[in-house]
C-alpha cells in the first residue's frame, strides 16, 4: 500500500509542478518544434522511470535491437495493465505517440502532456471518428513519429489474448512502416491483480522481429491483425 501512496503522491505532484513547464514547452514549440517534441518526451520518460523505481518493477528487456532507430514504426503489443504504457514509453528510443481511449482526453494536466506527445484519442463507439484517428496516425508516421497501439482494445484480464482490431494495423499497411510486435508478461501483477496495492514485480518485455506488411503473403497481409497477434502470443507464451 505504501508504494501505491508514493506513486500517487509523485504523479499528482509532477502534474501540478509541470504546469509552468507546459507554457515553456509551448513557447519552445513556436520556435523549435523538434526540440520541444524531444524535450517533452524526455521529461515524461523521466517521470515514468521514477514511477517504475518507486513501484519496484524489475525489468528484463529482450530484442531491443529489433527497433529501427532511423525510422518511424508501429509498435503493437498485448495489453493487461496501466503499467504497459509506463514501461514501454519509458524505453521508447524515438518520438512515439500512443493510441488511447477518448476518455483520457478529459483528464486535466495529463491530457496536455498526451497532446504534446502526439497521443491519439480513439472514440471506440464512433466508426467515423475512429477512421479519422487512423488517418492522423498515418500522417504522424509519415512525419517520422512512431505510434504505439494495443489492438485488443482494452486491458485484458485473461491469459489468452483477445482478437485484434484489424483496422488498427492499417497505419502500417498504408505507410509501409515496420510493425514492431512486443509482448509484456506479469504487468497485471504490479497493480491490477491486487488493487490498490502495488507490488514488487519482475516484468519481461520482448520486442520481436520487425514485420513488413508488404513482404507478407497475400492472406497474411489481408488478416494482418490476426497474423501479428499470433506473433505476439508466441512471444508471450515463451516468456510466461
Amino acid at each position: 500500500m505504501i508504494r501505491f501512496i508514493l506513486v500517487a503522491i509523485f504523479l499528482v505532484t509532477f502534474l501540478i509542478l509541470s504546469i509552468p513547464i507546459h507554457l515553456v514547452e509551448w513557447l519552445i514549440g513556436k520556435f523549435n518544434p523538434d526540440f520541444k517534441n524531444r524535450s517533452s518526451q524526455k521529461i515524461v520518460q523521466w517521470a515514468f522511470k521514477v514511477i517504475l523505481l518507486i513501484s519496484g518493477v524489475k525489468l528484463t528487456i529482450k530484442g531491443f535491437e529489433n527497433i529501427p532507430k532511423d525510422k518511424a514504426v508501429l509498435y503493437v503489443g498485448n495489453h493487461r495493465s496501466y503499467f504497459d504504457i509506463v514501461i514501454t514509453y519509458a524505453l521508447a528510443p524515438n518520438l512515439t505517440g500512443y493510441v488511447a481511449k477518448k476518455e483520457m482526453e478529459k483528464i486535466p494536466l495529463l491530457n496536455t502532456w498526451m497532446r504534446y506527445l502526439h497521443c491519439l484519442f480513439l472514440d471506440r463507439d464512433n466508426i467515423k471518428e475512429g477512421l479519422k484517428t487512423i488517418l492522423t496516425g498515418i500522417e504522424y508516421i509519415n512525419l517520422g513519429i512512431s505510434i504505439c497501439i494495443f489492438p485488443e482494445g482494452t486491458r485484458n484480464k485473461e491469459e489468452t489474448m483477445l482478437p485484434f482490431k484489424e483496422g488498427s494495423l492499417k497505419m502500417a499497411d498504408k505507410t509501409g512502416c515496420p510493425i514492431i510486435p512486443f509482448a509484456l508478461t506479469n504487468t497485471r501483477d504490479i497493480f491490477e491483480n491486487h488493487f490498490p496495492k502495488i507490488k514488487r514485480t519482475h516484468v519481461t518485455l520482448e520486442y520481436g522481429t520487425p514485420i513488413y506488411p508488404k513482404e507478407l503473403e497475400k492472406e497474411d497481409r489481408k488478416f494482418l491483425g490476426a497474423y501479428t497477434r499470433n506473433v505476439i502470443e508466441e512471444i508471450y507464451r515463451k516468456n510466461a
